[in-house]
């Protein structure tokens, strides 16, 4: 699935907004997007398949967090500019939690 293909779904964008927050586990983002947790694992499978986010333990708790900053930059003619780009973020992985 392409980067745009995932970022395309507005249940993702709600996911990854949540995300941009800190990290959440299954059932605080399922809470606070509206689904139930077998959607929300579904759709952080695919954001994972993706490389946006990856998961940690905690106690018995899964918790998910940002592995790329996004940037999405459109601009009309004359530049008639598209850029979709996912960068790592900095340490991302490197806290030794697993």
């Amino acid at each position: 699935m392409s980067l745009i293909e995932v970022l395309g779904n507005g249940t993702r964008l709600e996911i990854l907004r949540e995300l941009s927050r800190g990290p959440r586990y299954v059932s605080e983002l399922a809470e606070s997007t509206g689904m139930d947790g077998a959607t929300a694992v579904h759709h952080l499978s695919t954001l994972e398949d993706a490389d946006l986010v990856e998961w940690y333990m905690r106690g018995n708790r899964k918790y998910y967090r940002l592995t790329r900053s996004l940037e999405l930059r459109i601009a009309p003619p004359p530049e008639r500019t598209f850029l979709l780009q996912a960068d790592p973020i900095d340490g991302s992985g490197d806290s030794g939690e697993s």
